[in-house]
């Protein structure tokens, strides 16, 4: 038997004080920030997050833990049930994880505008206690300091992507605040056959809307005529060529966080992940649009 530490995200699972007696738990694929896991107990299912602070991600745990509540309140996402220091326990949801191919049709897409809209219009009027910003251009600064400080291979690129970024918050401009999730991948929307959920707020805070919508569409690929139609419907008003560059400058802003979040966890992530092949897939993508954009 292979000794269990407090170290060990399962060992933490099973320990913790909400459970009636000894449970099993489940470990389920998805997390690459937390580890997830399936517990039975009184007759019931619930779905358990074992995570630290990642203080160079920009993950606080209390502020996961808030913004959960409140998504909740605002009828976004699953019961929070307990909590302790690197755990929080959720009402089991029972529902297909969505793919990038179920997010882009028209009608998928239909359905989790209202869920955004919801979340930057609703959910901060339940939020309660110290919340954060969460602002791609300091996210990229920080995060370069940081791979200096790990002696990161990756320092060589740095300097030209830090110019883009530079570049990218002189077009975006002034900005609308809104309460954000900030990490639409399409693993954090679960369809129960009757609605949709909307999971996973480790990243949540205030932030421009524009983020939200151009990480939606450029982690699932979403094409250019439903982008527009996305944009319109958001704002319910036609769209603008300024606009529309603005949206495109904040969807490079969200391809480049996902590149050097994965840099960041190239060099500081002990979970079982490719993060470099991640890297590489995100890089040529905010490559690619950010190309795009100087001729747009």
């Amino acid at each position: 038997m292979v000794a269990m530490t407090l170290l060990d995200p399962r060992a933490r699972a099973a320990a913790l004080r909400f459970w009636s007696g000894p449970v099993e738990p489940v470990a389920l694929k998805g997390g690459i920030t937390n580890a997830n896991f399936e517990v039975r107990d009184r007759g019931e299912r619930y779905f358990v997050r074992i995570g630290d602070d990642i203080p160079v991600h920009g993950v606080m745990r209390f502020a996961e833990l808030a913004a959960s509540r409140a998504a909740h309140a605002a009828g976004l996402a699953p019961e929070v049930l307990h909590h302790e220091p690197g755990a929080t326990v959720f009402r089991f949801i029972e529902g297909r994880t969505l793919t990038p191919e179920l997010v882009r049709p028209r009608p998928m897409l239909e359905r989790i505008l209202p869920l955004i809209q919801r979340c930057h219009r609703e959910l901060q009027h339940h939020l309660r206690g110290p919340v954060l910003m969460f602002w791609p251009f300091h996210i990229f600064r920080d995060y370069a300091a940081s791979l200096k400080d790990a002696r990161s291979p990756r320092l060589p690129e740095l300097p030209a992507l830090l110019a883009k970024a530079d570049d990218l918050e002189r077009r975006l401009g002034a900005i609308d605040l809104v309460f954000g999730h900030n990490d639409l991948l399409c693993g954090n929307f679960i369809d129960d056959g009757r609605r949709l959920w909307l999971i996973d707020y480790d990243y949540a805070g205030y932030s421009s809307c524009l983020f939200d919508l151009g990480n939606l569409c450029s982690n699932n690929d979403v094409a250019p005529a439903d982008e527009e139609w996305l944009l319109g419907a958001y704002f319910e008003r036609p769209v603008t060529d300024e606009l529309r560059q603005r949206y495109q400058a904040m969807k490079c802003a969200s391809l480049l966080r996902e590149t050097m979040w994965s840099m960041i966890a190239e060099s500081f992530s002990t979970l079982d992940f490719d993060y470099r092949a991640y890297t590489e897939d995100y890089r040529s993508r905010f490559e690619q649009a950010y190309r795009s954009l100087k001729r747009y």
